[in-house]
């Protein structure tokens, strides 16, 4: 007789998960290793499910779908597991995981964004990619994955002094010790190490690099680089000289930050009307310029005391200039005066635009001398990078990548830690480039940083603050002003909205205890915990979190692009950006001929060794993600899209702005251009 069905049941049909996982595109991204997966939901894990075939699967740029069986509902996913094993006689392959999506039996969709490399046999914990914070989790295995995964980071990255007295650094001595998800990618690299090479190798082919001797004639210094001439290199070698060009570079050059309205004469600069009437014409005074706004002031007195470097055998000299500026009706800002040393008297004496041409030209290289140490080393390497890095480190270490902070922020912190420690290795360091070509060396490099990190503020690194205490909000034809602030609006419109959405009330923000944790990390880390930069140790509200973001975000893309991008273009021709001066600033007006000119600027391998350094840090179009363009989904809700979406359309208004603009520009001004303002500060 046959059973009846009350006495015997059939197995139960295992519950289906489809599970689609994603690979980068990039070169060698894939993975012949094993791979499984495990889900995890708030009523208990599926088995661990293999993924991949050798060859076929987790392979560059594939999108694999599988299945996992289980044998109950898993309720809601909260993470997922992935399991890189070895796979037969096969070397470990490192994996670039895009990302993972699970479908549930009921047809709901989890997203779980990697973009990370997965090295060695391990495996990998991935949250659900909703943005949380801390008070956000309400599962018990959110929380202990949270806190588990900022244990793995802090011991993963850590801080460490570089030189004493300036922001700290990534705790990484060599480029060969970086994880692969803080290095280039390959073509990166690979065109980053190439561009170097061959700057050298034509150099060293020409014979520069061998010739500690002086330049016979202006014209051969732009025989260096016979191929790397643009439109704006072959303009500053055409009007170099002129003072309506030199006047325009502390407007938009590669140092826009230097320049303040004068409202009176500094005490040390005694700057006549007599000496001036010249330049001003007869009918205007000094004083009525000074009421007027229309005097203006660059001051380099932080360059004063800044030891230098022998050269070539010879001691190399730095001057503390101070240079008085005049904005003309027509808009054109020309120099009226300038004095070599914070100290007037009978060895300190003004020069004027009425003195001999090369006595004239010689005081105005020496200011442009100093441009390139204050732009070096505090615009562009403190205020740019090493910032850059102090935002990367403490994102790493402080924030989770479930944070919508991280969220935001990672992709503007793209290759910064690489960079910097390619700058320690090949120009910073002992023996690098800066003891080799630049007055200061490394001795004085670090004099000058610790310098300007005592006098660096908020206000210095928040634009329209700057802007503002700078006295220059109605200077004519200030493009990086007029351009930067309305890429400082749009930041500030799209973070306000990301900020707006994940903190309701400023009370959210104070218990939020990672980004807490993260603004005290900038500030002790950062900026030393000194007070008097102004830089918050803690955020107390919306408003103070979206300002601060904003800042965060606007230093790594455009503020950077602003001060790198015309390095090469700008510096090319050597005598308009001199890296070290050979004989002490003039002490008395005699004039000088063009021969002796020559014999203070520069040598041939010199300047060789510099323009092979600004050729290669010039922007990078490998890789090269502009700001806006997000290629990784690491928001996965429709909110935040649809902020991004705003942000980029924003910014094809500006730039439609821009090129406007320039349309009429004999020189157009475009470091601020959104499409080559890259997202991070990567070069």
């Amino acid at each position: 007789m046959e059973p009846t069905g009350i006495f015997c049941s059939k197995p139960s049909e295992p519950i289906i998960y489809k599970v689609r996982v994603a690979t980068g595109q990039g070169l060698l991204t894939g993975t012949f290793d094993v791979v499984s997966i495990t889900l995890v939901g708030i009523n208990g894990e599926s088995p661990k499910q293999v993924l991949n075939r050798a060859g076929t699967s987790c392979s560059r740029g594939s999108v694999d779908n599988q299945e996992v069986a289980c044998d109950h509902d898993l309720g809601p996913i909260l993470l997922v597991r992935l399991h890189k094993d070895p796979y037969s006689f096969f070397p470990e392959s490192s994996w670039f995981c895009n990302s993972v999506q699970v479908t549930s039996p009921q047809g709901e969709c989890y997203h779980f964004p990697c973009y990370q490399w997965i090295e060695g046999y391990c495996t990998v914990s991935l949250r659900e990619g909703s943005a949380k914070t801390p008070s956000d989790d309400t599962h018990y295995l959110e929380r202990r994955h949270r806190r588990e995964e900022l244990v793995m980071r802090h011991n993963k990255y850590g801080w460490k002094e570089y030189l004493p007295g300036v922001p700290c650094c990534a705790d990484i001595d060599t480029a060969l010790s970086l994880e692969y998800n803080l290095q280039y990618s390959f073509p990166k690299a690979t065109a980053f190490f190439g561009r170097g090479t061959m700057a050298m190798f034509e150099a060293k082919v020409k014979g520069f690099l061998d010739k500690p001797f002086s330049w016979g004639k202006l014209e051969d210094i732009r025989k260096v680089f016979w191929f790397y001439h643009t439109p704006v290199t072959e303009f500053v070698f055409n009007h170099w000289k002129e003072d309506e060009f030199f006047g325009y570079q502390f407007l938009n050059g590669i140092n826009p930050g230097m320049i303040r309205k004068c409202t009176r004469i500094p005490d040390n600069f005694p700057v006549t009307q007599e000496m001036v009437a010249g330049s001003l014409g007869k009918y205007t005074t000094l004083q009525e310029e000074l009421k007027k706004g229309t005097i203006f002031l660059t001051d380099y007195k932080i360059l004063e005391g800044v030891p230098t470097i022998q050269l070539n055998g010879k001691r190399q000299y730095i001057a503390a200039p101070l240079c008085l500026l005049h904005q003309k009706p027509t808009g054109e800002v020309v120099p009226l005066a300038i004095q070599l040393s914070q100290h007037p008297g009978p060895h300190s004496p003004v020069f004027l635009p009425t003195d001999e041409e090369w006595i004239w030209t010689l005081a105005k290289t020496w200011v442009r001398n100093s441009e390139f140490h204050a732009h070096e080393v505090i615009a562009h390497l403190l205020c740019s990078h090493l910032m850059s890095e102090v935002f990367a480190v403490a994102t790493l270490r402080q924030l989770p990548m479930c944070h919508p902070l991280y969220k935001l922020l990672i992709p503007h912190l793209r290759y910064s830690i690489h960079i910097n420690v390619l700058a320690r290795t090949y120009l910073t360091n002992q023996g690098g480039i800066f003891d080799r070509a630049i007055a200061t060396g490394r001795q004085g490099l670090a004099v000058l940083l610790k310098k300007a990190l005592d006098n660096l503020t908020y206000t210095d690194l928040c634009l329209p603050d700057n802007i503002e205490a700078r006295g220059v909000t109605l200077l004519q034809n200030y493009y990086y002003r007029d351009d930067g602030l309305k890429i400082w609006d749009a930041i500030e419109s799209f973070v306000a909205g990301i900020v707006e959405l994940y903190y309701k009330n400023n009370l959210a923000v104070q218990r939020d205890y990672e980004l807490q944790a993260w603004v005290c990390d900038i500030f002790s880390k950062g900026f030393l915990a000194k007070r008097s930069s102004g830089i918050p140790s803690s955020i107390r509200s919306v408003p103070e979190l979206t300002k601060f973001l904003t800042m965060v975000v606007f230093t790594c893309s455009a503020q950077h692009a602003a001060v790198n991008s015309g390095q090469f273009e700008l510096g090319a021709f050597m005598p308009n950006l001199p890296s070290s001066m050979r004989k002490p600033p003039p002490q008395i007006k005699a004039p000088i001929t063009l021969e002796e000119f020559l014999d203070v600027i520069p040598e041939m391998n010199t300047t060789s060794q510099v323009l092979s350094v600004l050729w290669v840090l010039r922007n990078e179009d490998f890789d090269m993600k502009p700001l806006g363009q997000y290629h990784e989904d690491h928001f996965t809700e429709e909110e935040p899209k649809q902020l991004i979406k705003a942000f980029q359309r924003r910014l094809e208004h500006i730039t439609e702005e821009i090129t406007k603009r320039n349309e009429s520009l004999t020189l157009p001004y475009t470091y601020l251009y959104p499409p080559n303002i890259e997202n991070s500060t990567a070069i």
